[in-house]
């Protein structure tokens, strides 16, 4: 979460402007010479979000498209700034900061919500008392400095006549949740299906409150697919292809989210594979949820998200939602 939140404050800095999208051919493999070459920048370390991508590099889903792709982290520019600016082609990144980014006249598109509903809440240990947003009062909040944090956490407590000045705010640093509850922080937003599972696994049990439970316009999408819009004019028929393959490998992961683990795991053995394995089974029903297919949009979501940050000054003028997303690329 911390490392989302530092990719979203950058979109800040962003310059408009997309570059030329450079092809290189393989002179050792004529069969990659066939192939286009683009690359995909994750937002963070790989992890279940992920694996979709994965899954579609393995069963040479990108292949059957035409593409020779290249997942790639994305250092210390961030996803969206690579994306934005036309040095990588694809990108993983968030509702929240391709809203901020469009505001800015950042070019950024989502093409594709990866999952369908916010899993996203706050984190606290059970002996910490903390069900709902009114006991945050007195509470420490562990984060990483950005608004939006401080935001969120006001507008819940409102809705049970609760203050957040009552609340203490520190910077978590480099600390995990775990680390860090045991420290000097009461509770820390976090993703379930990761952070969640991985309470579930140490036998540490938690108290969630989730953001969805307390307001419809804090159910964005996060994460999403994102391109530039020099992409979509320039290359449609990539941007189809891309997707398309993607979408064959979220389908696959759904549909098999232990085949789907261990093909994450071949990619990135360094993480914990219980970890994977248990994330994946949580997570796999969550892409596609309650949506007619993987990856569709709706502007109302859009709308929603966008007014609520509008409301609590996180953004200095209003979206123009159909701009920000489309659904033209994924498969029928």
């Amino acid at each position: 979460m911390k490392k989302k939140w530092l990719a979203i404050l950058s979109t800040a800095f962003l310059l408009a402007g997309c570059g030329a999208n450079e092809e290189n051919e393989s002179a050792n493999d004529p069969k990659k010479e066939e192939l286009e070459k683009v690359t995909v920048v994750l937002d963070w370390t790989p992890n279940t979000n992920h694996t979709g991508l994965y899954v579609a590099a393995d069963k040479g889903y990108f292949e059957e498209e035409g593409l020779d792709v290249e997942i790639i982290m994305p250092g210390e520019a961030g996803a969206d700034q690579l994306v934005a600016s036309g040095q990588s082609e694809f990108g993983i990144g968030y509702q929240e900061s391709v809203t901020q980014a469009r505001v800015q006249g950042v070019p950024l598109v989502s093409i594709a919500a990866i999952i369908q509903h916010n899993t996203s809440g706050f984190a606290s240990p059970v002996e910490k008392n903390i069900k709902e947003p009114k006991d945050f009062e007195g509470k420490t909040y562990g984060g990483w400095g950005s608004p939006v944090e401080e935001s969120v956490i006001a507008s819940l407590m409102q809705q049970q006549d609760s203050d957040v000045s009552k609340v203490s705010f520190v910077n978590m640093g480099d600390s995990d949740f775990f680390t860090a509850v045991k420290r000097d922080i009461d509770f820390a937003w976090i993703y379930y299906g990761w952070t969640g599972v991985e309470a579930e696994l140490r036998g540490e049990e938690i108290n969630m409150v989730y953001l969805t439970d307390y307001s419809e316009k804090l159910d964005y999408y996060t994460p999403v697919l994102t391109t530039n819009e020099k992409m979509i004019s320039d290359n449609p028929e990539t941007v189809k292809a891309f997707v398309a393959a993607v979408s064959k490998g979220y389908q696959f992961t759904i549909d098999n989210p232990a085949e789907a683990a261990e093909i994450l795991l071949a990619a990135a053995p360094d993480l914990d594979a219980d970890l994977v394995k248990a994330s994946q089974e949580w997570l796999s029903p969550k892409y596609q949820d309650d949506a007619n297919r993987w990856g569709v949009q709706k502007q109302e979501v859009w709308e929603n998200y966008a007014s609520w940050m509008y409301e609590n000054g996180l953004l200095e003028k209003e979206l123009e939602a159909e701009k920000a997303f489309t659904n033209e690329f994924l498969p029928e």
